[in-house]
């Protein structure tokens, strides 16, 4: 009955993602070909970058978990393959199908659940941190500080994420906030262990930059291919790309940040761009990075032979 209950529940999820996912695809496609665009080499590199993103972020949770639990308890493939199911389960609103996902993978794997919980949120904390901060600054430097303080409700977010996220990767504090929770949920102390140091923290959130770094690049590679403008544009239109992303992580009920992402890439390229090439960018990176959703399906079967599939004990 149980592996009944497993198969079924896992052809819902998969139903159900297939269902999202068509529907990002068909819509980008529609919008896309309206703009009558035609195909160029570049954004196949774009596809590429954006897809390369993903394992990337996911051997830097794998070193999360590894760190946090004392040894080597998740290798380069399977921490890859589980985060690329993890990153796929996206178009389930509010990141619960991915973050199930990881819980119920740790328990597979006998790693204390609270550790894969723990990871999961410094894993999203580490992302948008690494995309907001830097891209705020780099977009007030070369738009001017007045365009995104009269456009705070666009990136309100993002920015208002700031604070709090600076506050829970303070390892003390982080543990001050989830042991009482803890406590009265599982009936016992939480140890401080389970949170990463001062210096790894700070290591870890220059680390989460690359990921983000790609998907910039990737942007501006994809926008070249619509649109003409100059090297000064290179780090203005990268850095508006991982603001969209992270504004895109933090609508969490909002499956894979749709519409989200595409009005802050809107607002802080149209001046590079013009307003009719950044919608079209914004569509086109849209599309682009829904293809590669399927890259990154293909990392998962490539590598899901390494994750057990019987419960330890």
């Amino acid at each position: 009955m149980r592996k009944v209950l497993r198969f079924a529940l896992t052809a819902l999820v998969l139903v159900v993602v297939g269902v999202l996912f068509g529907r990002a695809l068909a819509e980008n496609w529609a919008e896309v070909q309206a703009a009558e665009l035609a195909f160029h080499p570049a954004m196949i590199l774009g596809l590429v970058l954006f897809a390369l993103a993903v394992p990337v972020s996911g051997l830097l949770w794998g070193g999360m978990v590894n760190r946090l639990a004392g040894s080597r308890v998740v290798g380069v493939r399977e921490a890859i393959a589980v985060h690329s199911a993890s990153w796929l389960l996206k178009y389930i609103p509010g990141q619960v199908g991915s973050f199930v996902n990881k819980v119920a993978w740790g328990a597979r794997r006998g790693i204390s659940r609270t550790i894969v919980a723990i990871t999961f949120v410094y894993e999203n904390v580490f992302l948008v941190l690494a995309a907001t901060v830097p891209s705020v600054i780099i977009l007030a430097w070369a738009l001017g500080v007045d365009l995104v303080t009269d456009n705070v409700g666009v990136v309100v977010l993002p920015l208002l994420a700031v604070v709090p996220l600076l506050v829970v990767s303070n390892r003390w504090v982080f543990h001050k906030l989830l042991a009482p929770v803890f406590r009265r949920v599982a009936k016992q102390d939480l140890p401080v262990s389970y949170f990463l140091s001062t210096p790894a923290t700070m290591g870890f959130q220059a680390a989460f930059v690359v990921p983000r770094l790609l998907n910039g690049v990737g942007f501006v590679v994809t926008a070249a291919t619509v649109a003409s403008f100059g090297p000064e544009a290179w780090l203005p239109l990268a850095a508006a790309y991982m603001l969209a992303g992270a504004a895109g992580l933090l609508a969490i009920f909002v499956p894979s940040g749709l519409g989200v992402r595409e009005a802050v890439i809107v607002l802080f390229t149209a001046p590079y761009l013009g307003v009719t090439g950044a919608i079209i960018a914004s569509l086109l990176a849209r599309l682009l990075s829904t293809f590669a959703d399927v890259v990154v399906a293909g990392f998962y079967f490539t590598f899901r032979s390494n994750i057990p599939r019987e419960e330890t004990s």
